[in-house]
């Protein structure tokens, strides 16, 4: 088995017969919807329900996974601590994902809580589906301040591992709409505001789910909405499936946004991929080079590389459109990248390793990314803001003396029998030859008093 279905739940807890007493007009269509909701979860008997909540600890650039035996909540803060919940979290899946995510250099993990608390946007679904059905296990996750490729990203792995699972699963993202629909808002009202209610419902109900990422973060953000990567995360969990949407829902009673969507999966469809990835891919390197005015073939290269990879979890294909030196040439290959003009990750090889430069340059540019021991691993969400320079060595040549150096213009190679060093030439912050040697040894770990070796070399640099 796999995902089964999915749901798109809002989570005013008004909506809670102790909490609101139903006094509010015009909720009636949400309340019986998520009924209907609860039935359809009763007849997928479910073994695990993956909530996806933008109220439960989160990360700007972390997907938390709860862990733990269990998780407890209440709505004391709405004035009933009587009312609460304890539901066991599935320990197989939180396992597998948070391995998952490691091994495929994925921000998301179980690093973080301690102890699992159950939020209002995961306890407002469970009062309503516990009516009905309640033998399930259940899994938490966050959202986070990443872009929406990554969240579909999310959404893609936690249905990888319902299938490696082979379990039935069941996914909830749990999130409102706008917060400014209309004058009765206490958030006050914005024009955004019923124009992103409309606009999702339309999405949601004809399950166009790509064009969710069409939605600015200021149009967002000026709508004050909450459940949009959520949805992202859930479009991203039926992936190449077939699905139906036999219920839909919307009201904002007091101007806020509510909406309800079901979706069952009939079957696979390989066909039915929700976000073209590798258009998307390429949508976003043309998006890159007109932001970036980046002309340089070897520079956009290495940044089509890492972004690809860190989208994707695979390698750039090598394509016959490269640069002809890049495909029958060998070379060794240092890229660089920075972020805001700081240093943020630089790998290299003096002599090929690879078949082609082109090849060089896509694994280098994507271990600078992620291998760097210096750095933590480039997130998504940076790439925006990330320059790349590449360095194409040329053979190097043994050197008797310092004088036969000049910084600015050659690398070096300082080297014995058991330890090396490198440096490129024309350093920031390197101001002559004395200064590159002794940093060089510094990196080789070699005293000044050890007998060691010189090589110099020139470049071809390439850069933004």
């Amino acid at each position: 088995m796999s995902i089964m279905g999915a749901f798109m739940v809002p989570h005013p807890p008004i909506i809670i017969e102790e909490i609101g007493h139903r006094r509010e007009k015009g909720i009636e269509p949400i309340i019986n919807a998520y009924a209907e909701v609860a039935n359809l979860i009763f007849e997928l008997q479910p073994e695990t329900i993956v909530f996806i909540s933008p109220h439960s600890t989160s990360y700007s650039d972390y997907f938390h996974i709860s862990g733990g035996l269990t998780a407890k909540g209440n709505f004391g803060e709405f004035g009933h601590p009587e009312l609460g919940f304890q539901k066991e979290i599935d320990q197989s899946f939180v396992s597998m994902l948070h391995q998952y995510c490691q091994e495929h250099y994925f921000p998301a993990g179980t690093l973080g809580e301690k102890n699992a608390v159950l939020d209002h946007g995961i306890m407002v679904p469970l009062y309503f589906f516990e009516q009905k059905y309640k033998t399930f296990q259940i899994v938490m996750i966050s959202v986070t301040n990443e872009s929406y490729e990554t969240h579909y990203r999310m959404g893609e792995i936690i249905q990888e591992v319902s299938k490696q699972l082979d379990k039935k699963i069941v996914v909830v993202a749990s999130g409102d709409l706008s917060h400014k629909v209309n004058d009765h808002s206490p958030y006050g009202f914005h024009f955004s505001g019923p124009r992103y209610d409309e606009k999702i419902m339309e999405i949601m109900e004809h399950m166009e789910f790509q064009d969710l990422f069409d939605f600015s973060k200021e149009f967002c953000e000026s709508a004050a909405e909450c459940g949009h990567r959520p949805f992202v995360c859930l479009a991203g969990s039926l992936n190449k499936k077939e699905l139906t949407c036999p219920l839909t829902a919307y009201a904002s009673p007091y101007g806020v946004g509510y909406g309800i969507c079901a979706y069952l999966v009939t079957d696979d469809n390989v066909k039915r991929n929700l976000m073209d990835r590798s258009k998307n891919i390429h949508e976003l390197e043309v998006r890159h080079l007109e932001t970036k005015t980046v002309v340089d073939e070897y520079v956009n290269l290495a940044r089509s590389s890492l972004h690809y990879f860190l989208l994707t979890h695979k390698r750039l294909p090598v394509k016959e459109t490269f640069l002809e030196e890049m495909l029958k040439s060998k070379a060794g290959v240092f890229v660089s990248i920075k972020k805001r003009g700081v240093l943020r990750g630089c790998i290299g090889t003096i002599e090929a390793r690879q078949n082609s430069i082109a090849e060089e340059v896509i694994e280098n540019a994507i271990q600078a990314g992620i291998s760097d021991p210096r750095f933590p691993p480039v997130k998504p969400h940076e790439l925006d803001e990330l320059e790349f320079s590449v360095d194409i060595l040329q053979p190097a040549e043994t050197i008797d003396t310092i004088s036969m150096l000049d910084h600015k213009k050659f690398g070096l190679i300082v080297h014995n029998e058991k330890k090396r060093g490198v440096l490129l030439p024309n350093l920031e912050g390197i101001q002559s030859v004395y200064e590159q040697l002794e940093l060089a040894l510094k990196k080789a770990g070699i005293e000044e008093h050890e007998e060691y070796q010189m090589e110099r070399f020139l470049v071809e640099r390439h850069s933004s």
